[in-house]
C-alpha cells in the first residue's frame, strides 16, 4: 500500500503525549480522581498481521480510558467483541478487562483519537493532531484488506488520512467502498454504542450484517 505523506513514526502516542492541551487537561483531572485508571493514550490492540482494521472514534471514559484496551469496559465493547468472536476475528473470552486473555485473530482495533475527549467529542484539530498515528498504523500493517469504520467521524477521518474525497465515499451503515490503489475496502457501520442500540438505530442483526460482508471479503 502506498499512503500519501505517510508518517513512518510511532504507531502509538507516548503515554505522556502533550499534543492536545484540552485532552491533557482532562487526563490530568481524571488521574487525580481515578488514580487506578489507565488515564493515558490508548494503544491499538490486535494481531501482528491483521487483514481487518476496526477504527473507533476515541476511548470511552469508563471503557478504554479506564482499562487501557480499546473497547474494553463499556457496552460498545460487549457488542463488538461478541461479534468478532462469532466471526472468528477473536478467540478466548471477553470479560471487559485487559487481563481476560482475549486475543484478536487477523484483526486490529484502534481509535481515530487515542485520548478521551470531553463529552466523547474530539475537535477537528484534535483529530488532525492524532492522524499521524493512524497513518503510521496503516503503513506498518500492509496486510490490511478491510477497514471497518464505526461511525461517521471514524469514516471521514480515515478518508481524510488517505487524502480521498469524502463525497466519493459517502458514509452509510452497511456501505462497502472499494479503494482503488490501496488494496482494501472500507466498510461502514453505525457506532456500536449503547445510545445507538438503545434507540434502535443499530441492532445486533444490523451489526452482524456488516461482518457478513467483511467475512465474504476476507474469507
Amino acid at each position: 500500500m502506498n499512503f500519501a505523506n505517510a508518517d513512518m513514526g510511532p504507531v502509538d502516542p507516548p503515554s505522556g503525549c502533550s499534543g492536545c492541551p484540552r485532552l491533557v487537561g482532562l487526563r490530568e483531572e481524571l488521574q487525580g480522581l481515578h488514580p487506578g485508571w489507565h488515564n493515558a493514550p490508548v494503544s491499538s490492540f490486535g494481531a501482528s498481521k491483521p487483514r481487518l482494521l476496526v477504527i473507533g472514534l476515541a476511548p470511552g471514559m469508563k471503557g478504554a480510558n479506564a482499562t487501557g484496551r480499546p473497547f474494553t469496559g463499556d457496552y460498545a465493547g460487549d457488542l463488538l467483541y461478541k461479534t468478532m468472536l462469532d466471526y472468528g476475528f477473536a478467540e478466548g473470552t471477553y470479560r471487559a478487562r485487559p487481563d481476560d486473555g482475549l486475543a484478536l485473530t487477523d484483526a486490529l482495533i484502534t481509535n481515530a483519537v487515542r485520548c478521551l475527549p470531553p463529552q466523547n467529542k474530539p475537535t477537528g484539530e484534535e483529530i488532525r493532531t492524532c492522524r499521524p498515528y493512524l497513518l503510521a498504523t496503516l503503513s506498518a500493517n500492509p496486510s490490511i484488506r478491510a477497514v471497518l469504520a464505526l461511525g461517521r467521524i471514524a469514516h471521514e477521518t480515515f478518508l481524510t488520512a488517505l487524502e480521498l474525497k469524502r463525497a466519493r465515499y459517502p458514509f452509510g451503515h452497511g456501505a462497502q467502498h472499494e479503494l482503488p490503489g490501496y488494496g482494501m475496502d472500507l466498510f461502514d457501520s453505525y457506532h456500536c454504542s449503547r445510545y445507538n442500540t438503545n434507540t434502535g438505530r443499530l441492532t445486533e442483526e444490523m451489526f452482524r450484517s456488516v461482518f457478513d460482508k467483511i467475512r465474504r471479503h476476507i474469507p
